[in-house]
């Protein structure tokens, strides 16, 4: 018998609440085939295949076309979305059911959100070939993308938006070491996202321990020039992470870094 990541109850739950046997499996890390027996097994009244479609919608044509939101969420993807390897599925996953919940209001989604309770993470989750093909084939993002993700090409207006995505998914702010830091596994797109940030007038380093590779900006001013770039128009992005970067209260041009040693 496979190992499930869910309880018997969260899986009937789940579908109950109009998920795919599908989408379950791909949560409960188990096949769709292996769901339907189970609720099979349990008596549980199941839906026509396809019924579900019927139920939930939204815009799976959304990576399509560039804007703001569209470059953060593309970011926020790769930092803390995935793919599903055999499935036509593609989710978010956030211990913030609320920036979820925009998320879904900003790709027209009535899907309700998922809650493991043995990790406290949210998913959001859809199921489109559409969705998933423009993810695989315009930003090469994979079921794997963690070690083989390379730096998508973005056009410039959109830079602050996508980085802002990528730092609310994987970026770290230390507001009393005057420390912004983003972690990844693949060394081209850290490499790519130091060379981008040196672009934008930073100073970035990088260190590699062999399982994660940071990418750190240091210095008072600097932080506080780092904030005010990503958050310029902002709409989406995580109240708490805003909320540490707005505990500096003077201006850019009160602010000095000091010096950093390497060794």
């Amino acid at each position: 018998m496979p190992k499930l990541k869910l309880e018997i109850q969260e899986i009937i739950v789940l579908y109950e609440s109009g998920y795919s046997t599908t989408q379950i499996g791909e949560i409960a890390g188990v096949s769709s085939r292996y769901i339907r027996q189970l609720l099979t097994d349990k008596g549980v009244e199941k839906r026509p295949i396809g019924s579900w479609k019927r139920k939930y919608a939204f815009n799976e044509d959304y990576f399509k076309y560039w804007n703001n939101d569209m470059a953060y969420l593309l970011g926020f993807f790769i930092a803390d979305g995935y793919i599903a390897s055999q499935s036509q599925s593609v989710a978010f996953t956030q211990k913030n059911p609320e920036l979820l919940e925009e998320i879904k209001i900003i790709i027209g989604s009535n899907q309700p959100l998922y809650r493991n309770k043995h990790t406290g993470v949210y998913s959001l989750l859809f199921h489109s070939k559409v969705m998933k093909n423009d993810l695989q084939t315009v930003f090469h993002i994979t079921s794997d993308k963690s070690y083989n993700i390379t730096f998508p090409n973005i056009p410039n207006q959109y830079i602050h938006h996508f980085i802002r995505g990528y730092f609310d998914g994987d970026g770290h702010i230390n507001y009393k070491g005057y420390t912004v830091s983003f972690v990844g596994a693949s060394i081209a797109f850290m490499e790519s996202l130091k060379v981008l940030l040196l672009k934008y007038g930073f100073n970035p380093y990088m260190t590699d321990n062999g399982k994660h590779i940071r990418v750190f900006i240091t210095g008072r001013k600097s932080i506080k020039q780092f904030g005010d770039w990503i958050y310029t128009d902002k709409s989406l992005y995580l109240k708490r992470k805003f909320a540490a970067f707005d505990q500096e209260k003077l201006s850019v041009d009160e602010l000095q870094d000091r010096k950093r040693n390497r060794s």
